[in-house]
């Protein structure tokens, strides 16, 4: 189960998409905040830092892959699960070597999107490294 209070950002360009994540993980007991472009997300972290980043991977202007890119230069520890509709093995491989957490395919299955959440924020808590050996 998910864990109670944690914040998670979701960014993705798709509106329908955005709405359905934020209400899933608020249902699921977590905080949500819901972005809809790489650029607006990156915007907040001045004020605060979520406990994981729902990662829309093919965005216009600033895509997954540059918010992930931009969070590693930034040395900023937040898991990211990242969610694609372009699904491809170059897209995947990418995603995991930029230090993503897991790799879903849309559309995203509620039970297993919630599981990874919960373990990337409990592996985080514990201060373990995600699957591509870096901190998260």
């Amino acid at each position: 189960m998910a864990r109670s209070g944690s914040l998670i950002a979701v960014v993705d360009d798709e509106e329908g998409v955005r709405r359905a994540l934020g209400r899933l993980l608020r249902a699921a007991g977590l905080d949500a905040e819901t972005f809809p472009s790489g650029d607006e997300f990156l915007e907040t972290l001045s004020d605060h830092r979520p406990d994981c980043v729902v990662l829309d991977l093919h965005m216009p202007k600033v895509d997954g892959f540059q918010v992930q890119a931009w969070l590693a230069r930034a040395n900023f520890v937040i898991p990211v699960i990242a969610i694609t509709g372009h699904d491809s093995p170059e897209s995947e491989a990418r995603a995991m070597k930029g230090g993503a957490f897991a790799y879903l395919r849309k559309p995203v299955d509620a039970d297993t999107l919630l599981g990874k959440i919960d373990e990337a924020i409990a592996r985080k808590s514990n201060g373990k490294k995600n699957v591509g050996g870096k901190p998260i």
